[in-house]
């Protein structure tokens, strides 16, 4: 069982700890659509740790916010699972690396928010992250992309199933112009022969 740790105080909360289990294993108790509200709002809680990967199972959520808080790691690719987001906040956190480019796959996503990070590379090209404003990737200076000050190197841009579509269509091409020749060469010498034989 993973936890995300806090140590705000508050009527609702323990003052000590507060633990958000994220079951693993045989328990369903988040997994049915019923048992887990469509809003998930741990905001301003002084949690610590990595976002657990399980958090890509409660797929009904609407709303996911966990920002203002010590979070770190990385933005775990199973987030990109919850495609019935409306909301999806992240920001004044202590999370690293790159933004999942499969979050371009939330296609309901009205607002999201990554700012005050230490985020870097591009920000994913060609969907719905790239609509939001500028405002979602502030204090991030490690990002860049066309919308922001910090402007990418042109060949980070590109989307990275267009690089391995041109190394394939290279790839296919040089091997149907080999074949070509090859076959004409067979040819050939065949023709070259049957003269030789007669």
């Amino acid at each position: 069982m993973q936890m995300l740790q806090s140590e705000k105080t508050t009527t609702s909360l323990d003052p000590r700890v507060f633990e958000l289990p994220v079951y693993k294993g045989p328990s369903l108790q988040y997994r049915i659509p019923i048992a887990f509200a469509e809003v998930l709002d741990l905001s301003d809680n002084k949690l610590t740790g990595e976002i657990p990967a399980e958090i890509g199972q409660l797929k009904s959520l609407l709303s996911l916010n966990l920002s203002f808080n010590a979070l770190t790691g990385q933005i775990p690719i199973s987030v990109c699972n919850l495609t019935n987001l409306h909301v999806l906040d992240f920001s004044s956190n202590n999370l690293i690396g790159a933004i999942p480019a499969a979050l371009n796959n939330l296609h309901f996503l009205s607002a999201f928010n990554i700012s005050y990070n230490d985020l870097e590379g591009p920000i994913p090209y060609g969907g719905q992250v790239y609509t939001f404003p500028n405002s979602s990737f502030d204090g991030n200076p490690k990002l860049c992309g066309s919308m922001l000050t910090h402007k990418c190197d042109p060949a980070s841009t590109r989307p990275p199933t267009t690089m391995a579509t041109k190394q394939t269509d290279y790839k296919a091409a040089f091997a149907i112009a080999f074949s070509a020749f090859f076959g004409v060469g067979v040819l050939y010498d065949q023709l070259v022969l049957s003269r030789f034989l007669r």
